[in-house]
């Protein structure tokens, strides 16, 4: 009779045991949904924030141009040729802290204009680029929606990036 006491205790244990490791898997699992829905994921917060780098300045264009970027065809890596009007864009920077550049995209009207806009737009961003690795301050630095050119200048001309300072 001993011996069936004691299996009893023995079970009475184990379902004791059994509960208690239950009910600490649902409180910890209760826990963790309570706190994803109270706080905000961390995801959106990258997501706006790469919706705040993607903006784009909606102003007309105006400020004084402290340097042009000329690409070639079909191409958006920033030239070793234009090293002097990036240079001459960060000491505009340095000489008015106060103020910001605008970086400006531009195209031709030939061709498929969505293709032109978004290779202009890449042109911006990597003279945006090469202005940050200069140590400009990001913050300090606007993107514009791409610009047609009219049919007045070289095909050169078209390909081309402003840097404009302004208040």
């Amino acid at each position: 009779m001993s011996t069936d006491n004691q299996d009893n205790s023995e079970r009475i244990a184990l379902w004791l045991v059994g509960l208690v490791v239950a009910f600490v898997l649902v409180s910890v699992t209760a826990f963790v949904i309570v706190k994803q829905r109270h706080h905000a994921p961390v995801a959106p917060v990258a997501a706006q924030a790469a919706a705040d780098e993607e903006a784009l300045y909606d102003a007309p264009l105006s400020g004084d141009v402290v340097g042009v970027v000329l690409f070639g065809f079909a191409e958006a890596n920033v030239p070793s040729e234009a090293a002097p009007e990036l240079a001459k864009a960060l000491e505009a920077l340095i000489a008015a802290p106060a103020r910001k550049i605008v970086i400006a995209g531009f195209h031709d009207a030939s061709g498929d204009a969505l293709k032109n806009a978004e290779l202009a737009k890449a042109r911006a961003k990597a003279t945006r680029a090469a202005l940050a690795a200069a140590g400009v301050d990001s913050a300090r630095v606007l993107l514009r929606k791409p610009e047609s050119t009219l049919a007045d200048g070289t095909a050169e001309q078209a390909r081309r990036v402003e840097i404009r300072l302004i208040d």
